[in-house]
C-alpha cells in the first residue's frame, strides 16, 4: 500500500528526470501513469524528459504530451543519440529540485513507488534510496542471472552493498547528486560514484514494483556487459585513488623495481662471486625490463599527483562534502528560489 510523503514533512521541490530513447508509444502512458501517482502529491513537482536523439518520432510525441499538462513538464531534446548516461546527466543538470528522482521511459518501473521512497528518503535523512526490483519480469538468462553477477561484483569492488544496482528507480538528495559527473556506463554506477560524496550508510534500497515490458524493444544486451567491466575499473581506481593516484602508480612500480632488483641482484652475485657468464641469459634482459617499467610507474605516480592537486586547487573542488553547517546562511534564511516555489504550490492549491 503506497504511503504518501505527509504534510509534516520538510518542504522541498521535487524533480522528476526520465531518459528516453525510441519509446514513442510508451509516452502518453508514461505521462499518465507519473500525473497519476502524484495527483495528491504536497509539494510542487516537475517531470525533466530527456529525448536522447530518437528517430521513431519519440521527440514530437513528447512535445504533444507535455502541452497537456503544463509547464511542470519540461522536454529537453538532444543532438544526436549521446547514450543513456549522457542523457541522464542532462536530465540531472536541468533538475531544480532539491530531491531528484530517476527511473526508464519504458513503464517498467512503477511511477507509483515515487512517494514511497522519496518518503523513505526524508524520513531516514538518507542522500540516496535505490530501487530494489525483487520480483523481477526479465529473461533469466540474458538479463536477470548476468545482472545478478554484476551486482555482487559492483558490490564487492566498491564496498556500497545492494541488491540491484541497474534498477534507474533511485531518489536522491539534490545537493549529493549535483556533485556527480556521469560518463561511459556510469550510470549503473551512481551509487558507488555517490558514495564519494557521502558515507555509504546513508545509501539504502527499498523493494520496488517491476513491471513486463509492453510496447518497443529493451536497448540493452549482453554486449553492455564488456563495456560494464571497463567502467568498472574506472570506477575502482577513483573510489580508491582519487586524492592519492601516486599511491596506486607508485605501489605497481615499487612492486616491478622490487622483483627487477632482485632479479638483477641476484645475476650481480653470479658475476662477482662465481664468475659466470650473465650477459646471454633471458633473466639479465627481465631485470632490466622490470626495473625500468618501476620508475615509469614511479614517474606516473608524481605526474599523477601533481595533477591531482592542481584538479583540487583549481575552481571549487575539493576532496571532500559538507552535509550541513549551522553557520552557513542557507540554513536558516530561505532563497528567491525557494520562496518562488512555494508561492508555486500556492497557486496551485
Amino acid at each position: 500500500m503506497q504511503t504518501p510523503v505527509t504534510d509534516t514533512a520538510v518542504f522541498h521541490r521535487l524533480s522528476i528526470v526520465i531518459p528516453l530513447y525510441n519509446e514513442i508509444d510508451n509516452i502518453a502512458p508514461l505521462l499518465d501513469s507519473v500525473h497519476a501517482a502524484l495527483a495528491t502529491y504536497s509539494f510542487p513537482w516537475e517531470l525533466v524528459l530527456v529525448d536522447d536523439g530518437s528517430r521513431d518520432g519519440t521527440d514530437q510525441a513528447l512535445l504533444t504530451q507535455a502541452n497537456k499538462y503544463g509547464e511542470h513538464v519540461r522536454v529537453l531534446l538532444l543532438q544526436r543519440n549521446f547514450g543513456q548516461t549522457a542523457a541522464m546527466q542532462a536530465g540531472l543538470d536541468a533538475a531544480r529540485g532539491d530531491i531528484i528522482v530517476t527511473l526508464d521511459g519504458d513503464l517498467q518501473n512503477d511511477p507509483a513507488d515515487i512517494p514511497n521512497l522519496v518518503n523513505y528518503l526524508l524520513t531516514h535523512e538518507l542522500d540516496l534510496v535505490a530501487g530494489w526490483r525483487k520480483k523481477r519480469q526479465d529473461n533469466l538468462w540474458l538479463r536477470k542471472i548476468p545482472s545478478q553477477i554484476a551486482n555482487r561484483l559492483i558490490a564487492a569492488i566498491t564496498g556500497v552493498y545492494l541488491h540491484d544496482y541497474g534498477c534507474s528507480l533511485k531518489v536522491y538528495r539534490g545537493s549529493v547528486i549535483k556533485n556527480v559527473r556521469l560518463y561511459g556506463e556510469m550510470h549503473r554506477f551512481i551509487p558507488a560514484w555517490v558514495s564519494l560524496f557521502t558515507s555509504p550508510h546513508r545509501i539504502q534500497e527499498q523493494v520496488v514494483n517491476h513491471r513486463a515490458r509492453q510496447f518497443g524493444e529493451s536497448k540493452y544486451g549482453i554486449s553492455r556487459t564488456f563495456r560494464v567491466l571497463i567502467d568498472l575499473l574506472s570506477v575502482y581506481f577513483f573510489l580508491r585513488f582519487l586524492a592519492r593516484p601516486g599511491h596506486f602508480f607508485g605501489s605497481i612500480g615499487l612492486v616491478f623495481g622490487g622483483l627487477g632488483t632482485i632479479a638483477l641482484s641476484y645475476l650481480f652475485v653470479l658475476k662477482m662471486f662465481f664468475a659466470q657468464d650473465i650477459g646471454t641469459r633471458p633473466l639479465f634482459m627481465t631485470g632490466i625490463l622490470l626495473v625500468l617499467m618501476g620508475v615509469q610507474f614511479l614517474t606516473t605516480g608524481v605526474l599523477s599527483e601533481l595533477i591531482s592537486r592542481t584538479y583540487f586547487a583549481s575552481g571549487d573542488n575539493r576532496p571532500y562534502q559538507i552535509r550541513h553547517d549551522t553557520h552557513s546562511p542557507s540554513a536558516t534564511v530561505e532563497t528567491t528560489e525557494t520562496l518562488g516555489w512555494k508561492m508555486n504550490l500556492i497557486n496551485q492549491l
